[in-house]
């Protein structure tokens, strides 16, 4: 009687296994698309594709189920950080408004909303990529706001990646939905890099 052979599973090469997550970065964010359709719940769906992207990297199981239930998790509480950048954003037009105008001082609370706004949204990157079942958003977001600060070279990676998105949207819209995926990436490696200083 013939004994069976085990054989090693080969490894895959270091090109295979980075193509592989970049495609997982692709597919995360459409993902990532179709749960923000609620508006308000990009916060959590920003959380749960950069929690699916951190369990993939570490090889572990996941996928639309894990998602699906991050998310849900997630948007119990992240719709009102959602509501509040909406709100936010809102501001910020009326101060672009006020500026167009001619408003005296117009200008100048139009640049510091603007640059108030570009802060907010990296800190919420930032505390979406490192969000967990069971963490408090005030928490995370104070938490995200001091790295924003403390961090500027991680901070601007991530605005790069946002002026991608914008960009890509510009050119060829349906492109944006992939590319919020790899800023969901951008989001998990930033913070990675900044846990490892």
């Amino acid at each position: 009687m013939a004994q069976a052979r085990v054989v090693k599973p080969r490894g895959e090469s270091a090109l295979a296994e980075r193509f592989a997550v970049f495609a997982e970065c692709l597919l995360t964010g459409v993902w990532i698309a179709v749960a923000s359709l609620g508006v308000v719940t990009y916060p959590a769906a920003f959380a749960a594709g950069a929690r699916h992207l951190r369990r993939r990297t570490a090889h572990q199981g996941g996928g639309w189920r894990e998602f699906a239930d991050d998310f849900r998790t997630a948007v119990r509480h992240g719709w009102a950080v959602g509501l509040g950048g909406w709100v936010a954003a809102a501001v910020i037009w009326v101060d672009v408004q006020a500026v167009r105008a001619g408003i005296p001082g117009g200008p100048l609370v139009g640049a510091v909303g603007l640059f108030a706004l570009i802060g907010a949204t990296v800190a919420g990157l930032r505390a979406a990529a490192v969000w967990t079942p069971g963490e408090r958003w005030r928490g995370l977001l104070a938490e995200a706001g001091r790295r924003t600060v403390l961090d500027p070279a991680g901070s601007f990676l991530l605005i790069g990646g946002l002026a991608l998105v914008a960009l890509s949207a510009w050119f060829v819209a349906p492109l944006a939905v992939p590319v919020l995926g790899a800023v969901a990436a951008a989001a998990v490696a930033v913070e990675e890099r900044y846990r490892r200083r």
